[in-house]
């Protein structure tokens, strides 16, 4: 997640604030994440220690799990995904007016409406990855709620779910992505999106 507030962390974890904040306080004691003051409610981030020491854990979760055959297959079934994700992001975002491409207003419902059953047929497709990672490692599960949730938004009409939220199925896709990275090993340099 980057730099992120208390309360995205919380709901990205599915976890109690103040459950989460007693961790972070934890952590930062043992120099494993930082907060910083902002005009906005600040934020917390991984420190160098952190991130490695994340990269141990998960590694350590991988091999105690003996399912790196599975989350590897999981992985291709993603990249296979994700250019869809990104066409259909810049679908929602930019819509085609007399041969360009033009900022997507919403004020052409037929338009909106197609884009988004194409999210819930990508979404179908998501799910069978998302419930693959899952069988073999518990934590993958709240990427399949997160996207769902953010889905549901957007179907009961608050369109900024899609694209323009911090818990956007986009953004939720991209958590996922880093996720993925992290728990494999890989760097981001070497994927697209």
């Amino acid at each position: 997640m980057g730099h992120a507030t208390l309360d995205r962390i919380a709901d990205a974890a599915r976890m109690a604030e103040s459950d989460v904040e007693s961790e972070l306080i934890d952590l930062a004691v043992d120099g494993l994440v930082t907060r910083s003051a902002g005009e906005f409610g600040g934020g917390w981030n991984l420190t160098g220690e952190g991130r490695a020491a994340d990269a141990d854990r998960i590694a350590g979760e991988l091999a105690a799990s003996g399912a790196r055959a599975v989350v590897t297959g999981a992985f291709e079934d993603f990249l296979v995904l994700n250019p869809e994700l990104l066409d259909l992001c810049s679908a929602w975002q930019l819509r085609p007016i007399d041969g360009n491409s033009r900022i997507n207003d919403h004020t052409d419902a037929a338009y909106d409406a197609k884009v988004l059953a194409r999210f819930t047929g990508f979404h179908q497709r998501a799910v069978a990855v998302c419930a693959v990672l899952t069988s073999v490692l518990s934590r993958f599960g709240r990427y399949q709620v997160r996207l769902g949730e953010a889905l549901a938004h957007a179907e009961a009409g608050r369109l900024d779910y899609l694209t323009d939220r911090m818990d956007s199925y986009h953004s939720t896709w991209f958590q996922l992505h880093e996720d993925l990275l992290t728990t494999l090993g890989m760097a981001r340099e070497n994927q697209f999106g």
